[in-house]
Parts: C-alpha cells; sequence; structure tokens
C-alpha cells in the first residue's frame, strides 16, 4: 500500500508502520492503555505486521545491526517498553481517580462498559489479569485502571506488567516475522501480499471471545460508583 485516503486506514496497521514508522508504532501502543483511547486502534494485528517489516523499520530508524533477529529483538523491547510505562500511566490514573470513571458519562472515546468488563475479568483472574489482559483487546486499555482502583500492590502490578509486556510483543512481533519467512520459504507465499486476510484472521481470533463475553453473557447488577 503506498497511498492513504480513507477513514478505513485508521483500522489498518500497516498505514501506521508507513506513516510514522518505529516512533508512531510506540505511541499507539503507549496510547492503548496510557492514554486509555486506544481500544479502537489495531494492536495485535499492528505488532504481527510490525514484525514482518521489522527489520525494514529498524534499519530506516537506527540502522539495521545486520541480524535479522537482534533487529526484531530491538524492536519488540521498544514496544514491550511502551507497553509497560502506558500501563504505568493507566494504573497510576486508576489509583488516584479511577472511581470517578464510574461516574462519567459515556463518549465515543470512552464506554463505561468497557470500565466495568475489565474489573470483572480482574475480579475472575486475579493479579494474573494483568498478563492475560495483555493479548486481549478492549481488556488490556482498562486492566491498569481497574488495577489502580482496587490499588492493587504497586510493585506486585509492575512485576506482572512486565512480564505480560515483554510475553505480548516477542510473541506476537516474533510471530509475525518468522511466519513471513517460513511462508515466503517453504510455500512461495509473500504475507505482505495478503495483510488484509492477516488482519481480518488477528481480528476475529482477538476480539470474538470479548464479543461473546461482552455482548453475549449477562451483566451483573452495578453500583452507581464503586468504592
Amino acid at each position: 500500500m503506498e497511498h492513504f485516503e480513507s477513514w478505513k486506514d485508521l483500522l489498518n496497521p500497516e498505514f501506521y508502520i508507513k506513516l510514522g514508522g518505529f516512533w508512531l508504532i510506540l505511541f499507539i501502543i503507549f496510547a492503548e492503555t496510557g492514554l486509555f483511547v486506544g481500544f479502537f486502534l489495531p494492536g495485535d494485528s499492528l505488532l504481527f505486521i510490525s514484525g514482518i517489516y521489522a527489520v525494514n523499520i529498524i534499519d530506516s530508524t537506527f540502522g539495521s545491526t545486520g541480524s535479522d533477529f537482534l533487529d526484531t529483538a530491538i524492536l519488540a523491547s521498544a514496544v514491550a517498553l511502551a507497553a509497560i510505562i502506558g500501563n504505568e500511566v493507566g494504573y497510576w490514573f486508576g489509583y488516584k481517580s479511577g472511581p470517578l470513571l464510574y461516574e462519567k458519562k459515556d463518549t465515543f472515546l470512552f464506554k463505561k462498559k468497557y470500565l466495568f468488563k475489565a474489573h470483572d475479568f480482574f475480579e475472575e483472574h486475579g493479579t494474573i489479569a494483568v498478563i492475560l489482559a495483555r493479548f486481549l483487546p478492549i481488556v488490556r486499555t482498562f486492566a491498569p485502571i481497574v488495577a489502580g482502583i482496587v490499588k492493587m500492590d504497586k510493585k506486585k502490578f509492575f512485576y506482572y506488567n512486565v512480564i505480560g509486556a515483554f510475553s505480548w510483543s516477542f510473541v506476537i512481533i516474533f510471530a509475525g516475522h518468522y511466519l513471513d519467512k517460513l511462508f515466503l520459504d517453504q510455500f512461495g507465499i509473500d504475507l505482505k501480499e495478503k495483510l488484509e486476510i492477516i488482519i481480518l484472521i488477528i481480528v476475529v481470533v482477538t476480539t470474538l471471545p470479548i464479543v461473546i463475553k461482552f455482548f453475549f453473557t449477562k451483566d451483573k447488577e452495578r453500583p452507581t460508583k464503586i468504592e
């Protein structure tokens, strides 16, 4: 893709990679939890496709190390760092003013029902939810806020935050990078030419469990606010 002329490009991870490269990728990952608006942006698909372009991204930003593995590891590490910082900001916000969110009216960028769902997810899975939430769209945006609201121990949150961020970034980015190589070497298929299909598959796989849980499970009775 060389030209981006439609609002639909905002849902296309390749748009961000070619528009802003390395730094825009990091900002989007940070924004997903640090600014609480990233739930509608491509998260998992952005990382997967970033893995496909990892060498090009690092080469155009810093210059390639000459090793595919190191270039991909640099990108994955930077993404993990952005994800960690974003979660810490989300946690701090929840810790300081989170309860007020339960009284906030819905807007285009903020949906209270997502906050409740993240709260339920956190209660169900405990502290491990900080790690699990990384792999779940929407939930990962609000999980750190909920962790702050329930006053999860700061050191414990940071520990799980680091594990979750590195697991998420390395698994998905390396999967994108090496699956691209595998399909090209073994089957002669260039995944860069199949990005629309890949994005669709990732979106379906990652969001289907969330859609089922959010829309087809009975909501709990909610208090007007959470102490």
